[in-house]
């Protein structure tokens, strides 16, 4: 079944499943510009019903990563036309995932302090430059709690970076609130002490990404906007948060009226709590259009998921890194080649090798 056509209203897809987006750092500098190469990655991978980028991030203060593909100036635009069209010949489907990581950072990658819901900082370290020189994994630094100037702009900075992805001829977008980043340090108790209307109870905790996703919904039509959440993921933070399983549930709630293209839930990475099957049902009384789910599947997982109807589509990251043809594997139950330490070492960063070098199976 996950070899099928997805059909429904607001998205439609050759098969499903989906390449997960995937940070990999290979942009040509200066100005994280899309490139050629990365070009060639995403269109050996088209085989997928459904193509979600690495993050972009949708402004300079929005960054957290060194070299990570922006969506803000026309060189961004321009380069990522060379790989929505790389995809789009090999009949794929792509949407870009939006970013901005708020505390995750440092001002030596954003040009500023980073922001966030609160002023408050947990242990955690990003990819920067390093003071010796050259790329690594750096401290982030304290961030400041956003005034309601710094949440309009960054509204409408979401609402131009989809345009401009649109432009640059993508499919649709995914917002990422996920992974402790920026939605997720307002959707979490521990990450927000604020006492104006985007904290203290749990309707001002989800609204600023609620308030986002409507603007950009309202600028590109709804079925071209997404959203990515991680209730069961600690990543980014110190502590399991006790509320954050209903918020979200509360979230997916407004969010059903929107008719968004889907939604998108990340699992069992970094450290994470088990994804309970009451919790999926839950989901599905909440939530009737499309559902994705990320995270550590297999073939037989992902095909669990699709037939109890707790999913309609299925993500793999890192077996897209090392199996472009992943699709074809599958549905002939070809061997995988595994993602490896030597994968690791060219994950983020690098060149051609362990990026686009990966062959298709030859049987």
């Amino acid at each position: 079944m996950i070899f099928q056509e997805f059909s429904h209203e607001l998205l439609k897809a050759k098969n499903r499943i989906v390449m997960a987006p995937m940070t990999r750092s290979r942009t040509s500098q200066p100005g994280d510009v899309p490139n050629e190469m990365m070009a060639s990655y995403y269109k050996q991978r088209a085989n997928a019903g459904l193509i979600v980028t690495e993050g972009a991030p949708i402004s300079a203060v929005g960054r957290g990563y060194s070299m990570t593909p922006g969506i803000y100036t026309q060189d961004h635009i321009d380069g990522w036309k060379k790989v929505t069209q790389a995809i789009h010949e090999e009949g794929g489907k792509v949407f870009i995932q939006l970013w901005h990581v708020g505390r995750r950072s440092h001002s030596t990658i954003s040009g500023q302090q980073p922001f966030s819901s609160s002023v408050i900082k947990v242990p955690d370290q990003v990819f920067g430059p390093l003071s010796e020189g050259g790329f690594g994994m750096i401290e982030t630094e304290q961030p400041k709690a956003m005034t309601q100037q710094d949440i309009d702009n960054t509204i409408a900075d979401f609402v131009q970076a989809a345009k401009n992805a649109i432009d640059a001829g993508f499919d649709g977008i995914e917002i990422h609130a996920a992974h402790g980043y920026l939605f997720d340090t307002f959707m979490h108790l521990e990450s927000n002490q604020r006492d104006d209307q985007y904290g203290g109870s749990q309707e001002n905790r989800m609204r600023f990404l609620l308030d986002t996703l409507k603007a950009v919904a309202d600028e590109i039509c709804s079925d071209k906007v997404a959203v990515r959440v991680s209730p069961h993921v600690i990543e980014g933070f110190a502590e399991e948060d006790p509320e954050i399983v209903e918020v979200i549930l509360k979230a997916l709630a407004k969010m059903a009226a929107m008719n968004l293209a889907y939604v998108h839930f990340s699992e069992n990475i970094s450290r994470y709590v088990e994804v309970p099957e009451s919790f999926r049902q839950q989901v599905r009384e909440v939530y009737p259009n499309p559902i994705m789910v990320a995270g550590k599947l297999t073939k037989q997982t992902a095909q669990e998921l699709v037939d109890k109807k707790y999913v309609d589509l299925v993500a793999f990251g890192t077996p897209y890194v090392t199996n472009p043809d992943l699709v074809e594997r599958f549905k002939n139950d070809w061997p995988l080649t595994e993602f490896d330490a030597d994968a690791r070492l060219t994950l983020y960063g690098g060149s051609e090798e362990g990026y686009i070098d990966y062959p298709a199976y030859q049987a």
